[in-house]
């Protein structure tokens, strides 16, 4: 089995005037060619301050999966959506061919979410928005079903399978293993400190394993996005933000 440790991404912005964010791109470390892995192009984890206004915006050929852990967010579109998010309610732009969409911060708490740029698995298809609202804030100490392609709360226009968990301190869970969900993954650390291996993962980095044959153990309470997908899988490269960012693509 292959463990390779993710560093966080480099920080963006700040903060104290507004917005910061830490931009991931998985491939940096795991291929000479391509700065995403398969399915996966890019994870933002943003911090916001109340009020701040994200204006509009475009994206083409990208899936975006936004996962809220705090504050609230009003998102509007160009297909004529107006929604509030927060911790119970996600959304999936599936941007197809062309698709805009601004973020203004609400209430008095900061917003803190991971934007997640998924790669489709064709280019020019229908836009379309989502949105779910789930039960619960945190799913404790067992694999919640995010999304997928299938049978999933939010549909991805490609073959990768997306769960989240909060983690108690001192606590070992068996990777999920549903049918078709591929033969690697990776774990993302939102907040908190797993041991997964001989690797100590903590807020913002990540872990990508290529067999289910090891877990992860929280060294804390910690909430943990994690992506189940088939490294080959067929993908679209070329998305504004998913897209591979290195030269040559």
């Amino acid at each position: 089995m292959t463990i390779t440790k993710i560093p966080a991404g480099r920080m963006r912005g700040n903060i104290g005037r507004g917005f910061g964010v830490e931009i991931m791109y998985p491939g940096l470390s795991l291929t000479t060619d391509d700065s995403g892995i398969g399915p996966i192009g890019r994870i933002d984890r943003a911090q916001v301050q109340p009020g701040h206004l994200i204006g509009m915006h475009p994206h083409k050929d990208d899936e975006i999966l936004t996962y809220m852990r705090g504050g609230e967010m009003l998102h509007r579109d160009t297909v004529g959506n107006e929604k509030k998010l927060d911790k119970t309610r996600f959304m999936m732009m599936n941007a197809g061919h062309h698709f805009q969409h601004e973020e203004l911060m609400l209430g008095e708490t900061p917003v803190r979410a991971l934007q997640i740029f998924l790669r489709p698995n064709a280019q020019n298809l229908e836009p379309m928005v989502q949105f779910h609202d789930f039960v619960d804030e945190f799913s404790d100490d067992s694999w919640r079903l995010i999304a997928g392609p299938r049978k999933a709360p939010l549909t991805v226009r490609s073959d990768v399978w997306v769960f989240d968990v909060r983690l108690s301190a001192g606590t070992t869970l068996r990777l999920p293993t549903p049918d078709n969900s591929g033969l690697a993954c990776l774990l993302f650390v939102f907040k908190g400190k797993i041991r997964f291996g001989n690797e100590t993962v903590s807020d913002g980095e990540s872990v990508f394993v290529t067999s289910f044959e090891q877990h992860p153990t929280a060294l804390t309470d910690t909430d943990i996005v994690l992506f189940s997908f088939d490294t080959d899988v067929q993908v679209y490269r070329g998305g504004m933000f998913s897209g591979n960012q290195k030269r040559g693509r």
